[in-house]
Order: structure tokens, then C-alpha cells, then sequence
């Protein structure tokens, strides 16, 4: 099953996109090469620009004291595990507090490394992290890759504490997701949305054997997903079956 998801506000959109790079980055500092060191420092400075919204540190700390609050009003419910209450919302509480001790917006820290900063200057640059344009950087990168990946990981410690948050508050919201199968007649679907209740996320598993992509729009009222079949050139193109899929709203 392949998993796709579609946020349906612009916060959500940003937790995926961070999500995403923190995975690429975890997938690259592992590895010994120069060329993944380097692309591993292209990660970095692309997390850098995504987290520099203003008000993204604020806004995970709201959620997740507004998820600490939720969770709080299960205390006393026969049907809910106090041992696992308290565990999560300890969890809530140790993330809290990493994030809010974190000064300033995420990597700011970085930005009083001359060195750093110089080579996030070149390296949106096609070919500007050449020898002779940087060669302080091209010794950086002849170093040993273990003292690479020292200096690699002492960089990306200052952006745990925003890794973790989010990490945390997007398991919280997928958990809140119940998936349940749907078919899309003629390649279609829609869904329309109850009044009054807010969805951030939608979570659409398709099995991979079809071939099938889906090209999911929605908003507060509807959501609609289209199954597509890249054609010989990779290009979409509407499939008219009727197909079984596994779809979750998370609100």
C-alpha cells in the first residue's frame, strides 16, 4: 500500500514539508560520502527555510498545549489507561519544554557561523560550491567522514527540539484518523464534510499493484480524490475503473 496525504491548511502543509526534510536528513548523515555530506548541509539550510515563518514556534506550542488540555479531560474515564495518559502527555510536557527553550526561530543559532552562512550563499547557486569558488569548503569536505558528521550533527542539534514537536503533534493528529475503505466509480470519489467539525489532514493508502496515483483536492465542505495512470511518458491520465481504496479523515 502506498501512502498519500493532503492537508487542508496551510500549518499542516509546512509540519509535512519539515517532516520531510528531517527524514531525508536522518537518511544522509549515516552515510560516508562527501557528495550525501554535502547534500545532507543542502537539507539543513532548506529546514532553515522553511522554519523561518514567524510565528511557527508559537503555533506548535499551541498545539500542544491544546492537545495536553484534550487529553487532560480523559483523567477519570474507566475506558482510558491512566498509565498511558500520563505517558503521552508526558511526552507533550518534554516537547513543551524543549521547543519553548529554544531560542529564537529554529536554526537561528546557525545564522552567527560565518562560515555556514557563506556556504548557504553558493549552495543554491548550480555549481557555485566549486573548489575554487569555496575552497574552505572543499577541505571540509576532504576531512574524515566521521569529524564531517560530528560537525553535521553538533549543526542539526539546535533543530531537535522543532523535529520532535512536530513529529509528535503529526503522530497525534494521524492516530486521531480512522481509516475506512471507499470506491472510487469510474476512477471518482467524493466525500462530502460535516458542518462544524474542522479536518487537517486526509490519509489515502492505495495498493501500489494498480498502477494508480490519486489527485486529491478538498476544502472545509467536500473532498475529492481522482484516480489517475501515468501514461508511457509519466504523464496523468484519468482511469475510469471502479478501484478500492483506504481512506482517513484526521481532525
Amino acid at each position: 500500500m502506498v501512502l498519500y496525504e493532503y492537508p487542508f491548511n496551510e500549518g499542516i502543509r509546512t509540519m509535512l514539508r519539515l517532516e520531510h526534510l528531517f527524514a531525508r536528513l536522518h537518511t544522509l548523515l549515516p552515510r560516508d560520502t562527501a557528495v550525501d555530506h554535502h547534500f545532507a548541509l543542502v537539507t539543513l539550510f532548506e529546514i532553515m527555510d522553511v522554519a523561518s515563518r514567524a510565528d511557527l514556534k508559537s503555533d506548535l506550542l499551541k498545539e500542544l498545549e491544546r492537545h495536553k488540555a484534550q487529553l487532560q479531560g480523559f483523567r477519570g474515564n474507566p475506558s482510558v489507561s491512566e498509565r498511558a495518559l500520563d505517558e503521552i502527555i508526558g511526552r507533550i510536557d518534554l516537547a513543551h519544554d524543549r521547543l519553548n527553550h529554544l531560542a529564537g526561530k529554529a536554526g537561528h543559532s546557525l545564522t552567527a557561523n560565518e562560515w555556514l552562512m557563506g556556504v548557504r550563499s553558493r549552495i543554491s547557486i548550480p555549481g557555485g560550491t566549486c573548489s575554487f569558488d569555496l575552497p574552505g569548503y572543499y577541505a571540509w569536505q576532504q576531512l574524515a567522514p566521521e569529524q564531517r558528521r560530528q560537525d553535521l550533527v553538533r549543526w542539526v542539534d539546535t533543530l531537535v527540539p522543532l523535529a520532535d514537536a512536530l513529529l509528535l503533534l503529526l503522530n497525534l493528529l494521524r492516530d486521531a484518523g480512522v481509516p475506512h475503505r471507499v470506491v472510487a466509480h469510474g476512477g471518482q470519489y467524493q466525500q462530502s464534510l460535516p458542518a462544524g467539525r474542522t479536518y487537517q489532514l486526509l490519509r489515502v493508502r492505495i495498493d501500489d499493484s494498480t498502477g494508480l496515483v490519486p489527485e486529491i483536492t478538498g476544502h472545509r465542505l467536500m473532498v475529492s480524490v481522482r484516480l489517475m495512470r501515468p501514461d508511457a511518458e509519466g504523464r496523468l491520465k484519468p482511469d475510469h475503473a471502479d478501484t478500492a481504496f483506504d481512506l482517513a479523515l484526521c481532525a
